[in-house]
């Protein structure tokens, strides 16, 4: 009989679904934010008219408490946010002088709008939306200071 030294270590196990585990992992997209679409915008349909072209906000996917939100909650926030990132503006946005004095918002400013306000459209990554310009309700410096809930 082999003796069994005691200082050897235990012979590692490879499970079988390990590498499937991290491929998927690896292969997760990471979610569209106004840092990662710069390189797409010009990819993205032009607004016509007084319509703005808007990525809606994306919660992290951790919480500062640590808990994981799955990715179907977080397809569930994007489509109910009331914040989103101008990305374009159509060439009439506020030039109605009767209805606006000044422009509400501007090309890179996050804005505020009705829960299901615009059109959605799904791109490679996410989404974002074409709202009129009368639909935003106003601007805010930073979106992750609202409360983002279903």
């Amino acid at each position: 009989m082999k003796e069994i030294s005691s200082n050897s270590e235990a012979p590692k196990i490879k499970l079988a679904l390990e590498d499937k585990y991290k491929k998927q992992d690896e292969a997760k997209p990471e979610p569209l934010n106004p840092d990662n679409i710069k390189s797409q915008v010009d990819q993205l349909p032009e607004p016509s008219g007084w319509r703005l072209l808007v990525l809606p906000f994306t919660p992290k996917e951790k919480t500062k408490g640590g808990i994981i939100i799955a990715p179907e909650a977080l397809d569930k926030f994007r489509i109910a946010t009331t914040c989103g990132y101008v990305l374009k503006m159509g060439s009439l946005c506020y030039k109605d002088k009767d209805k606006f004095q000044d422009p509400w918002c501007k090309k890179g400013d996050w804005v505020i709008f009705a829960r299901y306000a615009g059109s959605r459209l799904p791109i490679e990554g996410g989404e974002v939306r074409i709202l009129n310009d009368d639909e935003v309700l106003g601007t805010i410096a930073d979106p992750e200071s609202l409360l983002h809930v279903l």
